[in-house]
């Protein structure tokens, strides 16, 4: 007869004799192919023979049993094929959306993915009328550098800065994920002290020019950023496990950096047509004698400026969000493809899992994206009213606009902890926004991979590697502004904007060009949780290696 499918029911975690067990978690994808026939010999006893630690016992109350006895559904170790693993199944694999069925076809969070649409439609609609005015008025703005006629306002001076700043971002974020291939083993520590480094040198420069504003929250980056990575120095070998394991995985599965450098030229362009849209609201709207616009066609006031400013703001923030979680949706589906589909991977993934995003989870993703783009808004103001306070010498106001920096800092980082694993879900289960997170933070939590989670320091460094791109372009912006010296920031008014910019979209473009890294390491946090017995059953070498560097590791997974 022939043995049960693996992950077609979730083994004795999901389908035991755990009639107290209310938790409705749907099961694991299925892996499509069916276990070679056992022998019956009784030999599979309360030791599990693929890796798994001595049984123990449990009193979380989670109602999830422990792994003692022989393993569910009666099957026993199937033979291996000389790495540890079952041997390949016979027969075609299946496609992608045969691997990972979504019970019931359906646009979820349709709502969201419309007022996504609306709010790309009135972006587009205001770069349309500021790029018209612009260009009408063009001989203004043009000239040299530092010798053009305008003076109220951001110039072709200013597009020519955010090229430059693009060029940082795309090549240093290419060298980042060159160098996270090539020197795994380095390169949590080299992120942290070229972070550490270049978020100093960029503080002590814009000190030591008296711009003392910019200079101080460098320094806090700095300061905040030195104790985390000192605090957390026994993460690193678990944190480098999992790194290598999700960049073995991208090297056989070319596609996760196709998807990594496509997407990441997608967020480049994007961050070009944004940097120029800036430009063109200030040239078109900014209220001022000298402006030919507003001569010419009327309507420009400091409030319409502030007001552009904030939409486009908080557009670009949802747009690229929204990409960089289409990019994490469709890596997770390749590495949930091969965590439970290892031996008879599914064709077509990444094309599925694409046009999974693109359609049913179109909803879910631009609702989660929301999320975050609303918070980084507002961290956005907080900033900028911090560095008003500080340039106006209220020392009392930059504290407390620091504090409450701080606390949406904290919130940021809880929203996009949830959304990391909430769409990893999304991926492959294609459920709406707040059941697939939900689900996915009660399972994590009661299965214990949230001490995996926490262990774990990828999310972390590669935060700090886009934030030391982003110290870079920041950097670039500050001097290009100092040395060139343009008209329209002859009082240096507008230095802490282009710089606050330029950091934003350093930042941006390097989270994009990263996401499939975290997306993989993310995956399979998630997927343990679902069915543990896969990671044990098909990848025991990475399960032994987790025990060798984490311990503790036996207990989070059967918890």
């Amino acid at each position: 007869m022939s043995g049960p499918q693996y992950g077609a029911q979730p083994g004795g975690y999901y389908n035991n004799n755990n009639n107290n067990n209310n938790n409705n978690y749907p099961p694991p994808p299925p892996n499509s192919y069916q276990m070679n026939p056992m022998p019956n010999d009784g030999k599979y006893g309360q030791q599990p023979q693929y890796g798994g630690p001595p049984p123990q016992q449990y009193g979380n109350g989670s109602g999830y049993a422990p792994p003692q006895g022989p393993p569910p559904n009666g099957y026993k170790p199937p033979p291996t094929d000389g790495y540890g693993g079952p041997p390949p199944p016979d027969g075609p694999p299946p496609s992608y959306d045969e691997a990972f069925k979504v019970q019931k076809p359906k646009y979820n969070d349709w709502w969201a993915g419309l007022l996504f649409l609306a709010t790309v439609a009135g972006f587009v609609a205001v770069s349309a009328i500021s790029l018209h005015g612009y260009a009408d008025n063009r001989n203004q703005n043009n000239g040299s550098l530092n010798g053009q006629r305008n003076t109220f306002g951001l110039t072709t001076h200013t597009i020519y800065l955010f090229v430059w700043v693009l060029i940082c971002a795309i090549v240093l974020s290419y060298a980042y994920m060159w160098m996270a291939r090539k020197f795994t083993k380095q390169f949590i520590y080299a992120t942290g002290i070229l972070n550490i480094v270049m978020g100093l040198v960029t503080a002590l420069y814009m000190l030591s020019r008296k711009y003392y504003s910019g200079g101080i929250v460098f320094l806090i980056f700095v300061v905040l950023q030195a104790l985390f990575f000192w605090s957390c120095r026994s993460r690193i070998p678990f944190s480098t496990l999992m790194l290598q394991t999700a960049i073995d995985v991208a090297k056989v599965h070319g596609h996760v950096y196709l998807v990594s450098a496509v997407g990441g030229l997608i967020g480049t362009l994007f961050a070009a047509y944004w940097a120029i849209t800036l430009v063109a609201v200030y040239v078109k709207f900014e209220p001022d004698p000298n402006n030919a616009a507003c001569r010419n066609a009327g309507g420009c006031s400091s409030g319409k400026v502030i007001g552009l400013i904030v939409f486009i703001t908080f557009a670009g923030y949802w747009i690229s969000e929204w990409l960089k979680n289409t990019i994490h949706t469709t890596v997770a589906g390749i590495y949930g493809s091969w965590y439970f589909n290892s031996r008879n991977y599914p064709t077509k993934v990444t094309r599925g899992a694409l046009k999974r995003s693109l359609t049913y989870s179109f909803g879910s993703i631009s609702l989660g994206s929301l999320f975050i783009a609303i918070i980084n808004l507002i961290r956005q103001l907080a900033q900028a009213a911090q560095q008003n306070a500080a340039q106006e010498g209220d020392i009392l106001g930059t504290i407390l606009w620091c504090i409450f920096g701080c606390l949406i800092g904290i919130l940021d980082w809880l929203v996009e902890f949830i959304n990391r694993y909430a769409f990893c879900h999304i991926a492959l289960y294609g459920k709406a926004y707040f059941a697939a997170a939900k689900d996915t933070w009660k399972m994590i939590k009661e299965r214990g991979i949230d001490a995996l989670i926490n262990e774990c320091l990828i999310g972390p460094v590669l935060t700090f590697g886009a934030t030391f791109v982003a110290y870079a372009c920041g950097l670039i912006a500050y001097l290009y502004m100092v040395y060139t010296k343009p008209a329209y920031n002859d009082g240096g008014g507008y230095t802490p904007v282009v710089v606050a910019f330029a950091f934003l979209i350093g930042l941006q473009v390097c989270n994009v060009f990263t996401t499939p890294l975290t997306s993989g390491i993310d995956t399979i946090f998630v997927a343990t949780a679902w069915d543990p017995e896969v990671l044990m059953r098909d990848h025991p070498d990475l399960y032994h290696r987790m025990v060798a560097v984490y311990p503790h590791v036996q207990e989070a997974i059967h918890a």
